[in-house]
């Protein structure tokens, strides 16, 4: 005997025999599938020899034997529905191991990439390059694949890493479908924070206090907190690595992990933070310090800044703008202070269809727009802010001076995400933009703002991801295809004056997708209604709903197939769902 370990929840071996089966129940195995034919050759043991053999120890015994060299396309479906029923971890064998591996590598092509299954293979010592083609057209079964049902205290059903919106959002949709569902999220934060709000207090609307709850009383009823930071990924294992080198492993995995700020790629601003005139909106800790900034300055330049996309609320930088202008304005100060936008970018918002009210209000607090104008470097004692432009295709720097900098920093995806096997070529969680399934591994998902999806990084994108990602989290643990599609909703509350606000609400490609009709709330001109909204209903929304599992206006859209747990429920019609268990 040989075992070789797949995954947390499948190995394979060469032939056994029944004096192997103490071991095997020792080593933890719960299942012992034979893909050996008997009688290939005279000093094999039999099916019934080894079953026996199996009960005596307390393991489970299935016999599937398959002809060397012959495995068709209905022995990998008869595989992966035994693989659907059995509890893991499974030990599949034959005379070398080979044609286990191949069924199991058949039968994972819906879920896992080729490369990451022969990779797999290779790692356990087979070459199954010759498996190629068959392994691309197996990709177009979705409904083969399954994983086996994991035994108490061993694999997770689901883990979620990141305790922000997009992973507390997807646990409550997760629980709301399947409250037995094993779910554990990885965070190491104690406090959760409502970001949506901290420009309402850096423009004197709200207090700070009102944007931060503790993590333990927004995490979902029935989730496992693991309080710490997650280090690496093993997918091609269903593996997490955690700081402190411990290993957590699952069936499914959802990565919400959020963004990166970058205060260091812009020299000097980090030192000067908090001080000397320079702000931003997009920490907890400065919010106040804009508002106090906002109350305190009486007139000379107050500059404003939007780094290259993406960025986490692209309208966050010009709404911090709008709200001082428009305190400014009701001060009688406006007149006495030069406003400056320093966009990065070429337009002033990137749906165009939102951009002329936007523009009435900056000719309204006569903002002078400079686009190409990147954010290079600080001097706070100084007071000055260098950019670089970019003009007829020129680059070249410029250095202005200012009594009020608010900056919003480059962005990216967190560092364990950049250099994880999840990564895109330009450092984004990797996911399908429709399904959030990733395009290598088909049982990780991702949301939120770590994803490549070109949707904009909203707490409102992840309100309508988080039920996708749910109904194809239980999908794929039902070895089906993913039915749910996002289709790139995003939302951002463009905030122009105290009581009036811009509601853009798009999706792909910057399509309308408004949630109410236009006669009730014209999203495309500044509406107190839109106010109201922002200020009064959102927060309890997302604390009330989002995080709850309260799918408002967010039910995910469903492609034609087999009715999903919500459906067969709603409809008063009884399914049995797979059996989960739960892990302590």
């Amino acid at each position: 005997m040989n075992t070789k370990k797949i995954s947390p929840l499948f190995s394979v071996s060469s032939q056994i025999s029944v004096t192997d089966f103490g071991t095997l129940a020792s080593q933890g195995y719960r299942t012992i599938i034979n893909n050996r034919p008997d009688a290939e050759a005279d000093d094999q043991p039999n099916s019934y020899e080894l079953a026996a053999a199996a009960q005596r120890q307390g393991l489970h015994f299935h016999a599937q034997p398959v002809e060397s060299g012959k495995i068709t396309d209905a022995d990998v479906v008869a595989f992966a529905s035994l693989l659907k029923t059995v509890e893991g971890p499974v030990l599949a064998f034959c005379r070398t191991g080979t044609r286990s591996m191949t069924l199991w590598s058949l039968s994972q092509a819906p879920q896992l990439s080729t490369r990451a299954i022969l990779g797999s293979a290779a790692a356990a010592g087979y070459n199954l390059e010759n498996l190629t083609e068959r392994l691309e057209r197996q990709r177009s079964r979705p409904g083969i694949g399954a994983l086996p049902r994991s035994p108490r205290n061993s694999v997770h059903d689901v883990v979620i890493v990141g305790g922000g919106a997009g992973g507390l959002a997807a646990a409550a949709s997760l629980l709301k479908r399947r409250p037995e569902l094993d779910v554990v999220v990885v965070e190491p934060q104690e406090h959760h924070y409502y970001q949506p709000g901290w420009t309402l207090v850096g423009g004197g609307v709200f207090e700070r206090s009102q944007t931060e709850r503790t993590m333990a009383s927004v995490m979902p009823n029935g989730v496992q907190w693991q309080h710490s930071a997650v280090a690496a990924f093993e997918p091609a294992q269903n593996a997490v690595i955690l700081e402190d080198g411990e290993k957590i492993q699952y069936r499914a995995l959802v990565v919400a992990p959020g963004i990166k700020l970058n205060w260091d790629a812009v020299d000097g601003l980090t030192e000067t933070l908090g001080r000397n005139g320079v702000t931003s909106n997009y920490r907890f800790d400065l919010a106040p310090y804009t508002w106090e900034l906002v109350q305190s300055l009486r007139g000379g330049r107050a500059v404003f800044t939007q780094p290259p996309m993406p960025i986490k609320c692209a309208g966050a930088p010009q709404k911090a703008m709008y709200l001082s202008c428009d305190h400014w304005l009701r001060q009688g100060r406006l007149n006495s202070i030069n406003v400056d936008f320093c966009n990065a970018g070429a337009v002033l918002f990137g749906v165009p269809d939102y951009v002329p009210a936007l523009e009435k209000y900056v000719e309204k607090y006569g903002v002078h727009l400079n686009f190409h104008h990147n954010l290079i470097s600080v001097d706070g004692p100084a007071k000055t802010a260098t950019f670089k432009v970019i003009s007829d295709g020129q680059e070249d720097t410029t250095t202005v001076n200012f009594d009020m900098l608010h900056v919003c920093p480059p962005q990216s995806a967190p560092d364990f995400i950049q250099t994880s096997p999840l990564a895109d070529s330009a450092g984004w969680l990797a996911v399908s933009p429709e399904t959030l399934v990733h395009p290598d591994y088909g049982n990780v998902f991702g949301l939120g703002d770590a994803c490549s999806a070109p949707n904009a990084k909203t707490a409102a994108a992840v309100r309508k991801q988080a039920p996708v990602v749910a109904e194809n989290v239980l999908a794929i643990l039902e070895g089906k295809a993913p039915r749910a599609v996002y289709d790139g909703y995003g939302s951002c509350p463009l905030t122009v004056e105290r009581g009036k606000v811009v509601l853009a609400e798009f999706g792909y490609g910057g399509k309308l997708l408004p949630s109410l009709p236009s006669w009730l709330l014209d999203g495309t001109k500044a509406k107190r209604a839109a106010w109201f909204v922002k200020v009064k209903l959102l927060p309890p929304i997302y604390f009330d709903l989002m995080l709850r599992g309260r799918e408002w206006l967010a039910q995910p859209a469903l492609l034609p197939g087999e009715p999903t747990p919500q459906e067969v429920a709603s409809a008063g019609a009884e399914k049995p769902l797979p059996q989960t268990r739960k892990a302590s």
